[in-house]
């Protein structure tokens, strides 16, 4: 009788894949740096129970349509706006994530991006290997605060609320826009909700950590930059289509803003002539929020619980589309 089939669409480590060689026939994309074709991933598909995915495999409604077999789909990833949920339920597929285990991680390297562009971390550092410090002075690469400034944090899930933990050891006002309001938040951090406008207006560093939705796709556009403070910093660690990039660059470049600190961006990898990457006040970095050796290797055990799960007849841990499995 043959085993049930997964696809894993990169290479993890030998240890993380052993739970499910037991019981099932496993085949992996060899490359670790290189993603699966769509050609490959879409033969995969079609005759796999389940797919482990990467959040850069696009899982469209034709490759859903055409999974004859396909009962479960483990992102790598807290978002899923990779993957066509829609058509995945419609096809009885269960969607699962990876949240919470990345949220303190992913927290901890947005606010780094965040302090390394107020206080032009990077900027100084190739300052020196470029051999161009010559002497002190007193406003050499001089940066901006952070202790005692207004963040307003756009997205207050977890993350949300994990970086406003660390502002607030930063002694700084803490404002935050969300779909809902996140009252613990509200009590323990001393957080304000404020319409979106609101908090553009009024801070000086704006975090970007909601999800990619329709709604919140160009999000960031040219009117809204304009209403933010000269001396704002813009930091996203969300997705890179929430932003009109063409407008960030425009804003960066007549001085509308201060500068940007991006994880994430439209396309990736982002293109290394990107105007974007051209400019001194903007600290980029290939999407390495939740990159922390623990939180990856515990993210990719709960992507093989879940699907173990699955194929077992019971309920992953976390299920994103709320399916009877």
């Amino acid at each position: 009788m043959l085993k049930p089939s997964i696809f894993v669409t990169r290479k993890l480590p030998d240890e993380i894949i052993a739970p499910l060689t037991e019981k099932y026939e496993v085949n992996m994309w060899d490359k670790e740096d290189v993603p699966v074709p769509v050609e490959t991933l879409r033969a995969h598909a079609k005759k796999a129970e389940a797919l482990l995915t990467m959040l850069s495999d696009p899982i469209d409604r034709e490759v859903l349509n055409n999974a004859e077999n396909l009962k479960v789909i483990a992102n790598l990833a807290v978002g899923f706006d990779n993957i066509d949920i829609k058509a995945a339920t419609e096809n009885g597929i269960a969607i699962c994530n990876t949240p919470d285990i990345l949220t303190d991680s992913t927290a901890d390297l947005t606010f780094a991006l965040l302090m390394s562009t107020a206080r032009r971390i990077v900027e100084a550092a190739e300052f020196i290997k470029n051999g161009e410090w010559k002497s002190w002075s007193p406003l050499l690469l001089a940066g901006h605060d952070i202790h005692h400034k207004t963040i307003g944090i756009v997205g207050m899930g977890s993350i949300g609320q994990a970086v406003a933990k660390r502002a607030a050891g930063f002694e700084m006002n803490i404002l935050y826009h969300n779909r809902s309001r996140k009252l613990e938040a509200e009590k323990q951090l001393g957080a304000v909700y404020c319409t979106f406008e609101e908090l553009v207006i009024k801070s000086d560093f704006i975090v970007c950590l909601t999800p990619l939705t329709e709604q919140t796709r160009n999000l960031f556009s040219r009117d809204v930059f304009k209403k933010m403070k000269k001396t704002a910093i813009f930091i996203n660690a969300s997705r890179g289509a929430v932003v009109d990039e063409n407008a960030l660059y425009d804003a960066l470049v007549e001085g509308e803003i201060a500068a940007a600190g991006l994880d994430v961006f439209v396309k990736e990898p982002i293109d290394v002539d990107h105007p974007l990457l051209n400019l001194s006040n903007v600290v980029a970095i290939p999407h390495i929020g939740s990159a922390s050796m623990a939180t990856r290797l515990g993210m990719m055990k709960l992507c093989v619980e879940n699907i173990q799960a699955v194929l077992s007849d019971k309920e992953p841990t976390t299920l994103v589309n709320k399916l009877n499995v």
